[in-house]
């Protein structure tokens, strides 16, 4: 077993060859099909491995015909199920289960943000974010709503909020918009 570069990667980490293979055989198999940018951003996230260990690792798997790279991302052969299956308990459970957190944490930003989109343009001083929910069925937006913001930082806090909760606010702003006014809140006869 080859030792591994350990830059980047926190104390209980994976510091050998053999067993970064091990964990991504074990992750294409748990969470696959996956693809190499969410498996690379959860694992480096996580300070699980090295980025060059991983990138050779991952390249190894599919020379050694233990994983194969489709259009979705890569899925695991029948002998990278063996490896997995047979090596897994080898590697210390709490990277396995952050690392299948990770990947999961990752897949679901990337399904939500496909979904849940948002801009940000720079509008003189300021930043307008363009938030839009994506209808499969329609060319344009479901929904859309725009807001200018004071600074970049507060329009990515508000681009990042809106991809992760981008259906909750859907739901509220509609709920508020289609509920029956009260007395006080209808205008007056005659004026609209």
């Amino acid at each position: 077993m080859a030792e591994a570069f350990t830059a980047g990667v926190k104390m209980g980490g994976l510091t050998n060859d053999t067993e970064i293979r091990i964990l991504l055989c074990y992750l294409i198999k748990s969470v696959g099909p996956v693809t190499r940018e969410a498996m690379e951003a959860a694992l480096l996230q996580e300070e699980l491995v090295n980025y060059f260990e991983f990138v050779g690792a991952l390249n190894d798997l599919v020379a050694q015909g233990l994983a194969i790279e489709g259009t979705n991302g890569y899925t695991i052969t029948e002998k990278g199920t063996t490896v997995a299956q047979t090596l897994s308990e080898d590697l210390p459970r709490s990277v396995r289960e952050s690392a299948i957190l990770a990947v999961i944490r990752i897949q679901s930003w990337v399904h939500k943000a496909a979904q849940n989109h948002a801009d940000i343009e720079k509008d003189g001083d300021r930043y307008r974010v363009t938030c839009t929910i994506q209808d499969k069925n329609q060319q344009h937006g479901a929904f859309t709503l725009q807001v200018t913001m004071p600074d970049a930082m507060t329009a990515e806090q508000v681009r990042d909020h809106f991809v992760a909760c981008g259906s909750e606010i859907y739901n509220k702003v509609l709920n508020l918009l289609t509920q029956p006014l009260s007395d006080e809140q209808r205008p007056p006869e005659g004026v609209r």
